[in-house]
């Protein structure tokens, strides 16, 4: 499934992140940059231990990433050159700020991919494994925050939201449609 905004495409695709070609990836990593379970774990595995020694430098100069924000790393051994590593919230009720803090993991992903001149990039469901964030609420904040910015921002020619399960891709094609 499609959605055109500016000259972007929004693409929904039912998938394993790491398989991706694109320029980025986006990793729902942990503020430690340390590695984990879920998407994190595969990325990481699948990308060989030149994305983990970035992540090494980057938690030395800067001591990790804040939920909310991103940072940047090669791909490594995987098809995307880079990935922007992004600490979404963890699901508190949604009375703690994990609708705005969400919202800045997609616009903050999506900034350093202008940065670095990136014309393509695929997302996860950020924070809806292990952080336990309802998958159709995540999806109404992915795919407005995502819109809003390509409405004001017309530097890319994809976003694609990488869904691991049937479910989650009828979530966002639902939505989007």
């Amino acid at each position: 499934m499609e959605k055109k905004v500016n000259q972007t495409d929004i693409t929904l695709v039912q998938g394993d992140i790491t398989q991706q070609r694109v320029s980025a990836i986006t990793n729902a990593a942990n503020s430690r940059l340390a590695g984990g379970g879920g998407v994190d774990g595969a990325i990481h595995r699948a990308g060989g231990p030149a994305i983990m020694a970035e992540c090494d430098k980057i938690r030395r100069e800067q001591g990790g990433c804040p939920t909310g924000q991103a940072v940047i790393t090669t791909g490594g051994d995987l098809y995307a050159d880079h990935v922007i590593h992004t600490v979404g919230p963890i699901w508190e009720g949604g009375m703690s700020g994990e609708p705005e803090l969400l919202a800045s993991c997609y616009r903050q992903s999506l900034k350093l991919a202008v940065e670095n001149e990136l014309k393509t990039i695929a997302f996860p469901s950020i924070s809806t494994g292990v952080y336990g964030y309802p998958m159709e609420k995540a999806a109404i904040v992915a795919i407005e925050t995502v819109t809003l910015f390509l409405e004001e921002n017309e530097e890319f020619k994809e976003v694609r939201f990488v869904l691991f399960s049937v479910d989650d891709l009828k979530q966002y094609q639902r939505l989007i449609a």
